[in-house]
């Protein structure tokens, strides 16, 4: 594709923000599924972690909004993405909020146009509470200024951009729940020397947050499916929050944890999971392997019905050079026979590379771009499936 295509392709006109009708795009959720456009959906995305962030610190470069464009070429349909990630970055929008969404739109009408779905992280940290000069305990305040300056951002986002087809769902943060009630919660306060105790997450905060978050949405948008944008919990996170200690978690505690992270006020079911080999440190000494515990997981979502988004998986390219494409195979596998409704690899065009994960168009990861295509086929296959209409095939490994 010539970059003038390219960049007639990405280029945002007055025309490109029309309204569409309310209800009809993205993600809904019936029965414990995901559906679009009425139909029972299962997919594969990307992360592209600085899609926005790249146009909000430099509207001049328009690399990630041509990778976004050369995404949807490739067939992956949607992508997730981070909001401000810094302090500095919500200050773009405290001081001149039109020139900040003037930004954003650049984003969402390129997907637009291209008809590539959207799931934005609006809260990817906690440094929110920065611009409203509060520590990190004012998340689990409902009448903090944190709060409310939550509140008001979801709100204007989504009265934006809740008619355009573009957005499949709202995910809140990442991995806020690796925070939670840590024995060595100390190391994890904010870096500047301004740290305290206060900054110390617990699990009574995150649920406030979540729990105000979740009740914000729903005020602007009645039916996209919502996210925590957790990670699989750790796994002795039950015993984190009871007893400050590293005692494993048995599975029945693993499930209390999962359902604590993920709400039933979001409808969801969010983790994170990676190719890693010794399941014991990650998943609990319960575990034996990764497909069991998407299993264990697909069991938990059917009995609350509640879909599982994988919001990220993958692996990095490894120092002692062993190959990483079998991983990554199997994961695929894994994700189709466990009948996991939603994932996104991590990650799509890294500025920088992003140590050894980043895979694109061009370099030598780009097969995992053309796996998850071929994935994404035969998943609009078992979708159906899972809706009674054909009978299940075995999935290729």
């Amino acid at each position: 594709m010539g970059r003038m295509l390219i960049a007639a392709l990405i280029c945002v006109c007055a025309m490109c923000g029309q309204a569409h009708a309310a209800g009809q795009n993205g993600l809904t959720i019936k029965d414990g599924r995901f559906y679009k456009q009425g139909q029972p959906y299962r997919g594969i995305g990307a992360n592209y972690f600085d899609l926005f962030l790249r146009v909000l610190n430099n509207p001049a470069d328009t690399s990630s909004l041509t990778g976004l464009v050369r995404l949807a070429h490739a067939e992956i349909p949607f992508v997730r993405f981070s909001g401000p990630y810094s302090a500095s970055e919500w200050r773009i929008y405290r001081d001149n909020k039109n020139e900040y969404f003037r930004r954003f739109d650049r984003v969402v009408r390129t997907a637009e146009q291209n008809g590539i779905g959207l799931i934005p992280s609006l809260f990817w940290t906690l440094a929110l509470c920065e611009v409203a000069d509060e520590p990190r305990d004012q998340w689990g305040n409902p009448q903090s200024k944190t709060i409310a300056l939550m509140r008001q951002y979801t709100g204007d986002v989504m009265t934006r951009y809740k008619n355009s087809p573009a957005i499949w769902g709202w995910e809140f943060g990442n991995e806020m729940n690796l925070l939670v009630d840590l024995p060595n919660a100390a190391k994890f306060r904010p870096k500047n020397g301004t740290g305290t105790k206060r900054d110390d997450v617990t699990a009574d905060i995150m649920t406030t947050m979540l729990s105000e978050f979740a009740k914000t949405a729903r005020v602007y948008d009645k039916t996209r499916p919502i996210f925590s944008g957790h990670s699989h919990p750790r796994p002795y996170a039950w015993h984190n929050s009871a007893q400050r200690s590293w005692r494993f978690d048995s599975p029945e505690q693993a499930r209390e944890i999962i359902l604590r992270d993920n709400p039933a006020s979001f409808g969801t079911i969010t983790i994170h999971f990676y190719g890693i080999n010794n399941t014991e440190s990650e998943l609990g000494k319960w575990a034996p392997n990764r497909l069991h515990y998407l299993k264990w997981l697909r069991g938990i979502a059917d009995q609350t019905k509640a879909p599982v988004f994988v919001g990220e998986f993958g692996l990095a390219e490894r120092r002692d050079g062993s190959p990483v494409r079998p991983v990554f195979e199997a994961q695929l596998a894994e994700f189709e026979s466990a009948n996991i409704d939603l994932a996104a690899f991590w990650v799509y065009d890294r500025k920088g590379g992003g140590g050894g994960w980043s895979a694109t168009l061009d370099n030598e990861r780009s097969y995992m771009i053309t796996l998850i295509a071929e994935a994404n086929r035969r998943l609009r296959t078992s979708a159906r499936n899972l809706n009674g209409q054909v009978p299940v095939k075995q999935a290729r490994r």
